[in-house]
């Protein structure tokens, strides 16, 4: 068995800013929002309430959507993991899952080649140390230019999209403020190419073109980029922790079932998803004696539901799914499928098996950073090529700077995401862009987005 924590012990300062913004999550709705699983509700509550009809509430009503509002801009009124149910909602999906759709050749090939081409710019005749989410996210900006253009991605598409989703994920994670301008080229962009007929696929009927440029900002240029590119570095800093486990993978990089494990008990461990939350529409029971009324905000514990029902739950051990079916444990890393889940669920495998393994093919790797879930310090990692034998007392030194740094880094940058986020959350409260944009809608029409999706 190995142990999942390595490198230096998380302090109290972040250990006490994860629990904050864990907090905020639980009461900035008040009296109304309950979080799952719990002491009092286990993880067959969690099941039963996450799958219920009634779960099924994504903004309005609730004051924790101003804080995603704020963060998502532009256009999270039409972002797919935002939108309510109904008509627009299903003409969004139902374009997604277009967009997504293809032969699993294709979009391994396509992965690969992306994948390829960005690590073309990391040498290949010494040591490199490296911030794996920003090595990958260039790549998964390409795949999903090609996704929904149908063709190789320009360098400035490129880094339009990344600088994009880099600044969406850094406000999400409170280790810096949003930058409306800098997604507001990508906006542009996007405009240009849609008006020009340029997409490759339909797009939703029911959306303006406006909400049609933004609909693929988010749901693609934002979401898509951002997910494939925590996934894969979450996979290779667990990788370059397990040594034993990435032997296994580079001695058979054909073993589908074996790289299944790992990616399994990577999202398993470290899911992207820290906290879910969805509001109540109607009634759902938690017990013979509670009821969350119409309106609740519930809160969903990802990682406390994936650590339910396992031994040794804080172990990394892809082994354990030998014996074990990921339908019958508490394991929903795309979601659930009661409660929409991620549209890439097919997609999302069969891409970072392909990457895991043209990365594994070109280095090795080490790390003594820390592993979370969050990994906001963006997955230092040495990448050693294969077949070069570094000098032991350099990678030494090298491991011994990780280690070093990240420890620094991990008390300053708690300090920056306590006053980044008071910051970012009191400024959504003051814009409120998704109590505005439901509350002035006159009853009956088609709401009509705030510019910058009400964030100013």
């Amino acid at each position: 068995m190995v142990r999942n924590r390595t490198g230096t012990d998380t302090w109290w300062l972040p250990r006490g800013v994860v629990s904050m913004r864990v907090r905020i999550f639980e009461k900035v709705n008040g009296d109304r929002a309950v979080t799952l699983p719990s002491t009092a509700h286990g993880p067959e509550v969690f099941e039963r309430v996450y799958a219920h009809p009634a779960a099924n509430g994504r903004s309005e009503g609730a004051g924790l959507s101003d804080l995603f509002w704020y963060w998502l801009a532009p256009g999270p009124e039409v972002h797919q993991e935002h939108l309510e149910p109904g008509e627009r909602y299903e003409d969004v999906a139902a374009t997604t899952r277009r967009i997504v759709a293809g032969s699993s050749a294709a979009l391994v090939a396509t992965a690969g080649r992306a994948v390829a081409d960005a690590l073309e710019a990391v040498p290949d005749s010494r040591m490199s140390l490296v911030r794996l989410r920003d090595l990958v996210m260039p790549a998964w900006a390409a795949f999903c230019y090609e996704l929904v253009f149908q063709e190789p991605c320009p360098p400035r598409a490129r880094d339009l999209i990344t600088g994009h989703a880099g600044d969406v994920i850094t406000a999400l994670k409170c280790t810096g403020l949003r930058h409306p301008r800098r997604r507001a080229r990508l906006t542009t962009y996007l405009r240009a190419r849609v008006e020009a007929g340029d997409v490759a696929h339909p797009l939703p009927a029911s959306l303006s073109l406006p909400e049609q440029v933004h609909y693929l900002q988010g749901t693609f240029f934002n979401t898509a980029v951002v997910q494939l590119s925590e996934a894969t570095a979450h996979v290779l800093l667990a990788l370059a922790h397990h040594p034993r486990v990435q032997d296994r993978l580079v001695a058979d990089p054909q073993d589908d079932r074996y790289l299944t494990q790992v990616l399994d008990e990577t999202m398993r461990l470290y899911p992207l998803f820290g906290i879910a939350h969805r509001i109540t529409t109607g009634e759902i029971p938690l017990d013979d004696e509670t009821v969350l009324p119409a309106g609740s905000v519930v809160c969903f514990n990802y990682p406390d539901y994936h650590a339910t029902g396992y031994e040794r739950p804080d172990e990394f051990d892809p082994d354990r799914w030998t014996g074990l079916v990921a339908k019958d444990v508490h394991h929903i890393p795309y979601g659930m499928a009661a409660n929409r889940p991620c549209p890439a669920w097919r997609l999302s495998p069969l891409v970072l098996r392909a990457a895991v393994r043209e990365v594994l093919h070109r280095f090795r790797l080490d790390s003594t950073a820390s592993h979370t879930r969050s990994i906001p310090h963006r997955a230092p990692c040495l990448l050693i090529p294969r077949g070069l034998s570094p000098q032991p007392r350099r990678l030494h030194a090298l491991r011994r700077f990780v280690r070093l740094r990240d420890g620094v880094e991990d008390v300053t940058r708690g300090v920056r995401q306590l006053v980044l986020g008071i910051v970012m959350v009191l400024h959504a409260r003051q814009q409120r862009p998704a109590s505005r944009y439901f509350g002035e809608r006159p009853a009956g029409s088609c709401p009509v987005p705030h510019p910058e999706g009400g964030n100013g």
